[in-house]
Formats: C-alpha cells, structure tokens, sequence
C-alpha cells in the first residue's frame, strides 16, 4: 500500500489534445439533432469536446491531489482508494463504490462532507480510471471480496457500505462475503424485478404508483439498454474505438450523463468531463466494458442480512418498489427524493451527503 499522487505527463495531455483537434466528425440527418432519438446529437458532442480542449486538467489534478490517496495491489490487480479518516479514531468507517459509467470522480463533491462524521474510504473499482486496466477478469463479487481485504488492512472490523449502480451490487455482495464486518448497506440503485413465480394477484396489492414502477422495472428489464447486452457478449470489439478516439469515449459516455440524469440536476459538465478524461487517461474503457460480462447479465440478488437503506430518485433508470425490496432485505430506512437521477452524488451532492450520514447514523449497530 503506497501514498499516491495524480500526475498525467504533459505527452499524454498532448496526445489527447492533438485527438480532440483532429476528431472525424460523423454526419447527421438534417433535424435530428433536435432530440436524441438517433443518440447523442452532434451539436451536444461538438460542444462537450471543445470544453474538454478547455479543460484545466492540472487544476483537476490539484483538487485530487488535496484528497490523501493510496494505490495497493489487491487480487493480482491495482486498486487506487482515497481514504480519509477522521479524527475520532472510533468514527464510523464506511467505503463508497461508484458505478459506471462513472469513476471515483462520483464522490469528489461528497467525499469531504461524509468525512466530517465517517471515516471515508473510495476505492476505484478495478479497470476503472484511476485503478487502470485489469489483467484477469472481476465481477461484482470479486470486488466485493477485494472491498472486504481492503477495509481489513486499513484496520476497519466493522463498517458500512454504500453505492450506486454497479456499486449497488457491490455493497451488498459486500455484505454477504463479509458479514461479520458490514453493519449496513446504503445504496441510491436497487432494482426490484418481480421474483419468479410470484402469484399473478400479488399486484393487486400494489399501489397504483408501485404497478406503475413495476411496469417500468418489466419494461426495463425486457429491453436492456443496447450497451449493456453489447458489452455482456463482445466486449473488446467496441473496446478498440473506444480506446482509440477520446471523442467516441466522450459521445459514449456523456450520453448515459445526459440521459440518466435529472434534466432539473444536470451533472455539472466539469465533472462529466473528468470523468471520461479518467477514462481516457488511465485506458479503462476496454476494462470497464469487460466488467459487464464479467459479472454476467441478470445475476441473482445478493444475501443480504445487514439492514439496507434505499435512496429513490424520481428521474432514475429504475425506481424501487418497496414492498417488494421488503421481501428481500431488511429496509429501515427508506428516501423518495425530490428530486436527481441516477448519478445522486454529482446531481444533489447535498441530500445524498444528508441521507447517507442519516441512514448509518441511525441504522449502523
């Protein structure tokens, strides 16, 4: 386990530089930039690419590197964590895992908030940014089991877990590898398809609102989004555009941004941009797609006997129907946020600093 500091050579900044100036735009029909209805409209691209050019990234560096941060080989692969810790040293610890196609970068406005009443450890999935690619496959449960080595090292018997998408599963893998140390789980993401030969009446007691949820989470779950049964097959074929051109990376990327969040809470465009600048520099976008097959499309819920929180936001991919997370998972603690989307820690950075400190505050024995 080694202290780290961020720091791109001037070469690569180049390299990308050099890219961005002489990207192959695509044509598009006339119109259909008015919507997105053929994706990612080319004037919405144009305009992330040239902030991107603009982009001070050593100033980014400087923010990044005010956080204390560490790298550690964890499972044959590198893990880089930022790890603050509080000064009671009997604070609570708890570990936040981001999504995709997020970074560590999720927890940048959050990370010092949390650190006022936890001690707060934010680790980078593998083949995701700042961790760099992988060498072997991983999968939701292996980085749970990699989490649970990581807390034990930094010497934490006991502590909570959190995250959002991808890192929903995570923390709740978390949970079921490492019982005896997770006290409770808090994610911002929980799926709740209707389980296998469940009697056809059980939505007659549903509530108009929750059949309406559950129409949506069906409706989801029967078309997945395109790149999730991309990178669930094939992987590395999209991986060599996407690692090539920065601003396919980008169009790729910020569309999810855009359409994933809150038109009300967009996710301010400086963080889109480092996050797929993270991407771009550390050659994660190979990795990252490899994740999905890796953890395989439609694995079962994870066991979990710690108590669980849920953060709903109204403008999600998929809102929770709570009786049946209830059937899964002890839920105390349950939030209908006014508002966010997907991205909860760059979209209402305040209320899911609140709601977190709240829920482990409260629900972590």
């Amino acid at each position: 386990m080694n202290e780290f500091r961020l720091h791109v050579p001037r070469s690569d900044l180049d390299d990308l530089h050099a890219r961005l100036a002489g990207a192959r735009w695509p044509d598009e029909l006339p119109g259909a930039g008015a919507s997105d209805d053929y994706g990612i409209p080319l004037a919405r691209v144009r305009a992330l690419a040239a902030h991107w050019a603009a982009f001070d990234w050593r100033a980014h560096e400087e923010e990044w590197n005010a956080l204390p941060q560490y790298v550690a080989e964890i499972g044959g692969d590198r893990v880089h964590f930022l790890h603050l810790r509080h000064p009671d040293p009997h604070a609570f610890p708890i570990v936040l895992t981001h999504g995709w196609p997020g970074s560590s970068v999720e927890f940048l406005d959050v990370v010092r908030p949390l650190a006022e009443h936890f001690h707060v450890v934010v680790p980078a999935i593998p083949g995701f940014g700042l961790s760099g690619p992988t060498t072997r496959p991983w999968g939701v449960r292996r980085v749970a089991t990699a989490w649970a080595a990581l807390m034990s090292a930094l010497g934490y018997s006991r502590y909570g877990a959190q995250g959002g998408d991808v890192g929903a599963g995570v923390s709740l893998h978390l949970a079921a590898v490492a019982p005896g140390e997770v006290a409770a789980v808090h994610v911002n993401y929980l799926p709740t398809p209707l389980p296998p030969g469940t009697p056809a009446s059980f939505g007659d007691s549903l509530s108009d609102a929750d059949r309406s949820r559950l129409a949506a989470i069906t409706a989801f779950a029967a078309r997945r989004h395109p790149h999730q049964i991309l990178f669930a097959a094939t992987p590395q074929t999209p991986a060599y555009a996407l690692n090539d051109s920065p601003v396919g990376l980008l169009a790729f990327l910020a569309e999810k941004f855009d359409r994933w969040s809150d038109p009300s809470t967009p996710v301010p465009v400086d963080r889109v941009i480092a996050d797929v600048a993270h991407h771009w520099l550390f050659r994660t976008a190979a990795s990252s797609a490899r994740f999905f097959k890796e953890t395989g499309l439609g694995a079962p819920p994870a066991p979990c006997r710690a108590p669980v929180g849920v953060a709903v936001l109204p403008a999600d991919i998929t809102r929770s129907v709570r009786p049946l997370a209830t059937r899964r998972y002890t839920i105390p603690h349950w939030t209908e946020f006014p508002r966010g989307g997907h991205f909860a820690a760059l979209e209402v950075p305040r209320l899911f600093t609140a709601d977190v400190t709240t829920f482990f505050r409260t629900h972590a024995p």
